[in-house]
């Protein structure tokens, strides 16, 4: 079941510059980075009271974050919720009818479990699942 906000997706296209702006407003001591190449992207995150913040940059032109970035620009691409059965929950959507962009889990940062629902079924946001493999 969907549980808890796990993390907050920003876009952008200079991951050390937007780093930097972030360690600045939050006073981040340190960053986890990761690159997801999978998914196409490279990632740094910090906590921020148990919800994550995580800053991705495309790692090549074809990466959906680039995409997005050149239709919409950086800022906000999705907000992400912890579930403990990311395949039940995936099942149980599409069966409502809610569109999905993963029908099946795939690999992410944080060794987790990700499958994105369609932003045309959910209000025109973004949404992630996240689980733990």
């Amino acid at each position: 079941m969907i549980n808890a906000v796990d993390h907050i997706g920003i876009a952008v296209m200079d991951l050390e510059a937007s780093m930097g702006l972030y360690k600045t407003i939050f006073a981040v001591a340190e960053f986890h980075r990761e690159k997801v190449e999978e998914q196409g992207v490279d990632i740094a995150s910090f906590s921020l009271n148990g919800v994550r913040i995580e800053l991705t940059a495309p790692l090549h032109d074809s990466s959906p974050i680039a995409t997005f970035i050149a239709k919409r620009g950086e800022g906000i691409h999705h907000i992400a919720f912890h579930t403990d059965a990311i395949g039940d929950d995936l099942q149980r959507l599409h069966s409502s009818n809610v569109r999905l962009i993963n029908t099946e889990p795939q690999n992410g940062a944080h060794d987790m479990l990700i499958a994105f629902l369609h932003p045309k079924s959910t209000g025109g946001v973004l949404m992630e699942l996240c689980s733990e493999k």
